[in-house]
């Protein structure tokens, strides 16, 4: 399933991309430069975009997770006892859902959530920084390749 297995590959990359710069543009880009609109205009377009936002990140996340379990469970038979590899991926995992946790309630309408909504750009910082250890950890587990 040659195909597929790019297609996933594909899939989960170009999402991870596609995430990550959007969350990068809102932290560095947008919010700084929302700063200097009065109140009105900037609730305005934080609405605006967020609303936008919200469809990718939903969209997203499903992708993610979708190609994500097809890629493990594709590498799984390579890695049978690779102890570091499972614990890495896992750690992996466990930090993606905390990623897709603050993602969702970033763009969400819980009043619950409404502190973490009000402290935005902290709550990107998070996300981005905890986006760069998946990366890495990516990337070792890419060049380290398959166990002698």
């Amino acid at each position: 399933m040659f195909f597929l297995d790019v297609l996933s590959r594909f899939a989960h990359v170009g999402t991870a991309i596609t995430m990550v710069g959007g969350t990068m543009f809102l932290l560095f880009v947008l919010l700084p430069s929302s700063q200097g609109l009065d109140e009105l205009p900037r609730q305005s377009l934080s609405k605006a975009v967020l609303g936008r936002w919200k469809r990718f990140v939903h969209i997203g996340i499903l992708l993610l997770l979708a190609s994500g379990i097809y890629n493990y469970m594709q590498a799984i038979p390579g890695h049978k006892g690779d102890g570091l590899y499972h614990g890495m991926v896992g750690t992996k995992m466990i930090l993606a859902f905390v990623i897709f946790f603050i993602a969702s309630v970033l763009v969400g309408r819980s009043p619950k959530f409404e502190g973490m909504r009000n402290n935005r750009a902290k709550w990107l910082k998070v996300v981005v920084v905890l986006a760069c250890v998946i990366v890495a950890i990516s990337a070792f587990l890419k060049v380290r390749g398959l166990p002698s």
